[in-house]
């Protein structure tokens, strides 16, 4: 029997990555977007299906994760990887901005884990729970906004928590908090900004999806059996003092 994996954001470009990455391991994939064009494309892969669900709102995230009960039974791996980046910068930041910058990158991660835990009991092996986080929550010098840092450290706290309360229970939790990497964030950012990020990098270039993929793909190995509440970050190098 296939191991089963959701994987949030399922349509952007890392999340693609993901996708294409965990296919390739053998499990079955669960994209969860709100980009149904993006989802119906994807869907032409073995082995994937699409659910075209707000992960801002607790009971679609609901509704999506009973569907997967019914259709696979359980679950093994949880990707939380949807996420965006508002870019109004303090102390100029709308409240409307604020609570749709908590509700992507933290609230739709805090009811995924909520749903896929239940799913998770009684699975063989070591379950996983991936969030994908941002070197941005810890690197002050770069250029990402408060609230934006906020929402990815308020992810890697529950990364902790959920590491240390469901250890007995087999289930690794681990965020993966990459710098500057090829997405299509990057429209959220000017020219010079941009240029600007990717110049501080050591290798000189941004990272590319494909190489998070890889990371995300190692923790849900049996290799990964072992790794749980743990920030990895990848940042070539860029930040050591």
């Amino acid at each position: 029997m296939s191991r089963v994996a959701v994987v949030t954001g399922a349509a952007g470009g890392l999340g693609r990555a993901i996708t294409a990455r965990l296919l390739a391991d053998g499990f079955a994939v669960i994209g969860l977007d709100l980009d149904s064009d993006g989802l119906t494309d994807m869907a032409k892969a073995p082995g994937f299906t699409g659910l075209t669900v707000d992960l801002t709102d607790a009971a679609a995230i609901r509704d999506a994760f009973a569907r997967i009960r019914s259709d696979h039974g359980g679950l093994d791996a949880l990707v939380n990887n949807a996420g965006t980046c508002f870019m109004s910068d303090f102390p100029d930041i709308p409240a409307e901005e604020l609570a749709a910058q908590m509700g992507v990158n933290f609230s739709s991660a805090f009811f995924c884990c909520q749903e896929a835990v239940k799913l998770m009991a009684g699975r063989e092996g070591v379950r996983k729970i991936v969030n994908i986080s941002s070197n941005g929550a810890y690197n002050f010098d770069v250029f990402d906004p408060p609230h934006y840092r906020a929402s990815k450290a308020a992810m890697d706290t529950l990364t902790k928590d959920l590491a240390r309360r469901y250890a007995a229970d087999k289930i690794a939790v681990n965020s993966i908090a990459p710098a500057m990497t090829e997405t299509p964030l990057f429209g959220v950012l000017t020219p010079e900004v941009l240029a600007k990020a990717i110049a501080q990098m050591p290798h000189g270039r941004a990272m590319q999806p494909a190489e998070i993929a890889a990371w995300v793909g190692f923790l849900l190995s049996p290799a990964g059996d072992v790794s749980s509440g743990n920030v990895i970050i990848l940042n070539q190098g860029r930040d050591v003092r």
